[in-house]
């Protein structure tokens, strides 16, 4: 039979169950735009620059079933991805990317977007796949499809050049998918070994990441068994609901609320599931690992290599807790720990925390503990909130409970600022008919505040909550801490009512904490009813989260002796210098 290749590409998706692309068409993805208008499970949306495409289609991923998708022109489409590409690669989130080509056919040499493809995004892919022939399309996606989603999830990129999919060519047969990839099954041996170490200590404990989010029950009925305290790590927030006892919160080392920090303290047996004890998970290498650690993962790679492994386990994060719940059972295993005392001191950890940040409702200024308190009173259990890279990033991990599995979602390893809006658009998109809640930092909001008109032309409620301070919060405070000065961290004077105005957002102002319930409930309302809802909240970076405090510690303190006097000298002369002045003036 003889097909176009576009119409091949697009038979290809919609087996793979793909329901959204995303991107800006061009000169070389014409005819795969034309083919997607034809199709009846597939949309395709328009979106105002491709690093917003990337981050949607990363929205996608990781708050459903289905692969994010986008569809772009090579070159500069390319370039402008890369940044939600380069997310979900190192983040660990599948992605398909569809890059029209150059014509291979007419000999034409410095051809429009004419550049080498591989050579730019080899670094940030799990896998390149160039189409040569009609034939190579639908198997090639297929492939594609199962390296995306097979062991640890990641981005993988395919180029069909124009002439490909714009003329027709002879295939034999169009095959339906069907998957091939099998999860690897935890080796029974390692298992016994690890619940060996699990019921002889005296103190163990659960640090589970993003691998594990569709392991949560498992996870739960493992800790209940063990008496287990649990932290998770930022990405991962949402592996585990925060309304469980045993939960304690993000992190266990200096980087940790106090929760955290004093059940963990003497742990000496360690099961980590889904974590790579990355920089930002471990509060920049800031915890202390016991030598009794049990690292499950599905890609083997990440062992042994931070924090050295008792029993390592390569597998599905369900497949190795299913068979080590399995084990445990079958030893009919009784903690001898005191789960009440452990529960009441978490509980009582956790209150006196969050006291410290709900002390005093201001009335100039919103303040963090107010502000997230009221939002989880007001939103569904199981609402999605994305976060972006910054200030505000710390304080939703420390100060709003997540309850349901993806129901966080955050740019971490890679840390790209810009992620959360797009990502936001992707979720609804995913999930119309859960609430999906926007936090972005102002700085962060600048980068892609814009794609709000994607979400206003396609109808999607969600609401964006901007933390407005007018500088880049996290840095300026890393600069002022220690330099008492501040270096390119100060925005200007944005008006964040003239983006809502020229992207066709509702507009809410929130300037202090008595307005507060009223301002979510508004803007929970309007969302409700299909319309964007951009709210501008004066909000107080003044209290600085454990997460800030400890990373500044750990690094510190690995300072040599000389270099660490050097700084805190520094700081000193320059806050004393800085005071003087003030003073005089």
């Amino acid at each position: 039979m003889k097909k176009t290749g576009a119409e091949l590409a697009v038979y290809a998706l919609e087996q793979i169950g793909v329901k959204f692309t995303f991107g800006i068409p061009g000169v070389h993805t014409t005819e795969l735009y034309d083919a997607l208008n034809n199709s009846d499970t597939i949309t395709p949306l328009l979106v105002t620059h491709e690093g917003g495409a990337s981050f949607m289609a990363d929205g996608v991923s990781r708050s459903s079933d289905t692969i994010g998708t986008i569809v772009i022109v090579p070159a500069a489409g390319t370039t402008h991805a890369m940044s939600g590409i380069g997310e979900a690669f190192i983040d660990g989130s599948p992605m398909l990317i569809i890059s029209g080509g150059t014509r291979r056919d007419s000999g034409k040499h410095y051809q429009l977007h004419q550049m080498d493809l591989s050579k730019i995004i080899q670094g940030i892919t799990k896998k390149y796949f160039l189409i040569e022939r009609h034939e190579d399309i639908v198997p090639t996606i297929y492939e594609a499809y199962e390296i995306a989603t097979g062991g640890e999830p990641g981005p993988v990129f395919i180029e069909i050049p124009v002439e490909i999919q714009m003329f027709q060519g002879t295939v034999s047969e169009i095959k339906k998918y069907i998957k091939k990839y099998k999860t690897p099954k935890a080796d029974l041996t390692a298992i016994k070994q690890a619940v060996d170490l699990l019921i002889n200590a005296k103190n163990p404990g659960i640090y589970i990441g993003w691998g594990s989010v569709h392991a949560s029950e498992s996870v739960k009925k493992i800790a209940d068994i063990l008496n287990a305290p649990v932290s998770t790590t930022l990405q991962g927030l949402s592996s585990f609901p925060a309304n469980h006892p045993l939960h304690t919160g993000v992190g266990f080392g200096l980087s940790a609320v106090p929760a955290g920090q004093n059940a963990f303290k003497n742990c000496d047996c360690l099961l980590a599931v889904g974590v790579r004890f990355s920089e930002l998970a471990t509060g920049s290498y800031g915890v202390i690992v016991p030598e009794n650690l049990i690292h499950i993962d599905i890609n083997p790679a990440v062992f042994n290599k931070n924090y050295p492994a008792k029993v390592t386990i390569e597998s599905d994060s369900k497949l190795a807790l299913d068979a080590l719940l399995d084990e445990l059972n079958s030893r009919k295993f009784q903690s001898r720990l005191n789960k009440t005392a452990i529960t009441e001191k978490i509980a009582r950890d956790k209150k006196l925390y969050f006291d410290e940040w709900t002390k005093e409702r201001k009335k100039d200024i919103v303040s963090p503990g107010f502000f997230f308190k009221e939002l989880r009173s007001q939103i569904n259990d199981d609402a999605i909130v994305v976060v972006d890279d910054g200030w505000h990033t710390f304080l939703a991990a420390e100060l709003f409970p997540v309850y349901h599995p993806k129901g966080f979602i955050s740019p971490t390893d890679f840390n790209c600022m810009g992620f959360c809006i797009p990502a936001a658009i992707g979720a609804k998109l995913a999930n119309p008919d859960k609430q999906v809640v926007a936090i972005v930092g102002d700085g962060a909001f600048l980068m892609t505040c814009m794609e709000l008109l994607t979400a206003a032309t396609n109808q999607l409620g969600i609401m964006v909550f901007v933390f407005h301070d007018g500088e880049l919060g996290q840095i300026s405070k890393f600069q002022e801490i220690p330099m008492n000065r501040k270096t390119c961290t100060i925005l200007g004077d944005i008006k964040i009512e003239g983006v809502a105005i020229a992207t066709g957002c509702h507009f809410i102002s929130l300037p202090d904490d008595l307005q507060i319930e009223h301002a979510i409930k508004g803007a929970k309302e309007i969302a409700a009813t299909g319309k964007p809802v951009l709210i501008d909240v004066n909000i107080d970076y003044s209290k600085k989260t454990y997460l800030t405090k400890g990373v500044v510690k750990a690094n510190l303190s690995r300072f040599p002796l000389k270099e660490k006097i050097r700084f805190i000298t520094r700081a000193v002369k320059r806050h004393l210098l800085g005071n003087i002045l003030t003073e005089n003036n």
